[in-house]
């Protein structure tokens, strides 16, 4: 969707509201979108925790009255359309995924750079967090350049491997065309795979249909979308936890709000995001069970076969931050400071990425 397109549709959105006769000066609506349905733990959560709380806390603390629109699995903005959506003012408030904005929001997608990383939710926000904090460029070209202001990183569960056929070693996936979210296909480049870049709406179809014959998915999302029916096979290769599902507002939209409201909408935010990761790893943990109970085979992949695919990935990281650097973005500082979080939590990765001169 271009860009003035949406700008019509927010004025018309924005028109409706002005002259709707009940509305009070302490009114407040807000449009919510989330390009993913209820069966995500993200999207399930803003319906749960975030709008009710909001409203809750905006009720109990101050004199407004604040009301959300609510527009999940793709009803208000369509997965490629919530960057630009958010930015033309069409939604007030997002969630949505970074990977599929690979080349607008690169660095955001920064955990994808480092496979095999932390592999728990928490750890991963815990990572981001601390990147964001120590890095001011991803939160400033969010508002900068695209108009809106994060409340929330959302972490998902580590990526793993499943497939319609049985594998044993890498040189096994040669040939074969597997799935990815995008920024993490890179991750095939040493198996010879095919990488195909999908969505979960189209995955358990394609799989049947033999579009594609694997996906490179979390155990969520795996178990959720039943994908165990039509590929049996279930390979825990702890590719890494990433978080790059994100929350905004429209930065215009936040200004112009009272202030309690804006301060609701951050701790909550803040809130939320915490809750998110901490459910995904009980998720993570339960829905394993439930894969492996309707699997073919369910196994975890073999220390020194994990660290034979890092070994021919390892110049990936730093090649990839070389070409974000000429582009003007901090993507080696990023990726520094991302594997020595990881390491300040305990994690040890198969190899540990070269990124030339410290940053």
């Amino acid at each position: 969707m271009h860009a003035k397109t949406l700008l019509a549709s927010a004025a018309l959105a924005l028109a409706a509201f002005a002259i709707t006769p009940a509305a009070r000066a302490d009114d407040i609506k807000l449009r919510i979108s989330a390009s993913h349905g209820p069966a995500s733990t993200y999207v399930r959560l803003l319906q749960e925790f975030f709008v009710p709380e909001v409203k809750k806390r905006a009720a109990e603390r101050t004199r407004h009255r604040v009301d959300f629109i609510e527009g999940y699995g793709g009803s208000m903005l369509k997965i490629a359309d919530s960057l630009e959506g958010v930015q033309a003012g069409v939604v007030d408030i997002a969630g949505y995924c970074f990977c599929f904005e690979p080349s607008n929001l690169a660095l955001h997608n920064f955990q994808a750079m480092l496979p095999f990383n932390v592999t728990t939710a928490t750890h991963s926000l815990a990572q981001a967090r601390a990147v964001y904090a120590k890095v001011p460029f991803l939160g400033q070209q969010l508002e900068g350049r695209f108009g809106q202001k994060l409340l929330a990183l959302l972490a998902d569960p580590s990526y793993q491997l499943g497939t319609t056929f049985e594998w044993s070693s890498v040189a096994d996936l040669k040939g074969k065309k597997i799935a990815a979210a995008g920024p993490n296909a890179w991750w095939l480049e040493y198996t010879g795979a095919t990488p195909v870049q999908s969505s979960l709406v189209e995955a358990y179809t394609s799989l049947q249909t033999g579009v594609y014959s694997g996906w490179i998915m979390f155990a969520p999302g795996w178990s959720n979308n039943k994908l165990y029916e039509v590929a049996k096979h279930f390979t825990m290769t702890g590719f890494g936890a990433p978080t790059w599902h994100g929350l905004v507002v429209n930065v215009n939209r936040f200004k112009r709000l009272p202030k309690e409201i804006q301060d609701i909408l951050v701790e909550v935010g803040r809130e939320y995001e915490a809750l998110t990761a901490k459910t995904n790893d009980e998720l993570d943990e339960r829905l394993r069970q439930t894969i492996k109970a309707n699997s073919l085979s369910f196994r975890e992949l073999p220390a020194d076969v994990r660290a034979d695919w890092a070994r021919h990935l390892k110049d990936g990281p730093r090649k990839r931050a070389e070409e974000l650097e000429k582009r003007g973005m901090p993507a080696l500082r990023v990726l520094q400071i991302a594997m020595e979080e990881a390491e300040k939590l305990g994690h040890v990765f198969p190899v540990r990425y070269d990124l030339g001169a410290r940053h």
